[in-house]
């Protein structure tokens, strides 16, 4: 069975807290965001090592290593759009279709080991980047028209692997 396309608006992420899992990132103070995607990532190693990584716990829900296929790719998207945002004015990122991707790279019959050892260097590249941000005020455009500084594009990622770690950890 194939996966319900997400078509929720999560920008909200930024200013509010998630009731799932229940991160306010608009609490966190940009200097933490990058301690904390690579702690993240080094949770995600941990998830990779689970006997029962790749089972679904539904069959419409993503398993844990669709989940962290997922992860490792916002963390290399990200990374490209903040170098965007860095070196061009106000630019307009293409949409990316998660659930089309995961189709695509077929996330449910990658490497467990593979994908454990591409999340750390991925999240420590994008931290990095934002570590060395001096100008947080710069911006860019979703395809939808959402707009992000560089702080609240920050926030919005930092949601994302926090949230799916969450979902994995109640399986």
């Amino acid at each position: 069975m194939s996966i319900t396309p997400d078509t929720k608006d999560w920008t909200w992420v930024t200013t509010q807290p998630c009731p799932d899992c229940g991160l306010d990132a608009s609490s966190v103070p940009y200097d933490e965001i990058p301690g904390r995607l690579q702690s993240n990532a080094a949770s995600w190693v941990t998830v990779l090592g689970r006997p029962d990584v790749a089972v679904r716990p539904q069959p419409d829900v993503w398993s844990p290593l669709e989940y962290a296929c997922h992860v490792r790719d916002v963390f290399v998207l990200f990374d490209q759009r903040l170098v965007r945002m860095l070196t061009e004015d106000d630019p307009l990122f293409a949409n990316w279709d998660q659930d089309e991707t995961a189709v695509q790279e077929k996330y449910a019959e990658q490497d467990p080991a593979a994908v454990a050892a591409a999340i750390p260097p991925a999240a420590h590249q994008l931290a990095t980047r934002f570590a060395q941000v001096t100008d947080r005020s710069r911006t860019g455009r979703r395809s939808d028209g959402a707009l992000f500084t560089i702080e609240s594009f920050a926030r919005y990622l930092l949601h994302d692997p926090v949230h799916h770690l969450h979902d994995v950890r109640r399986v």
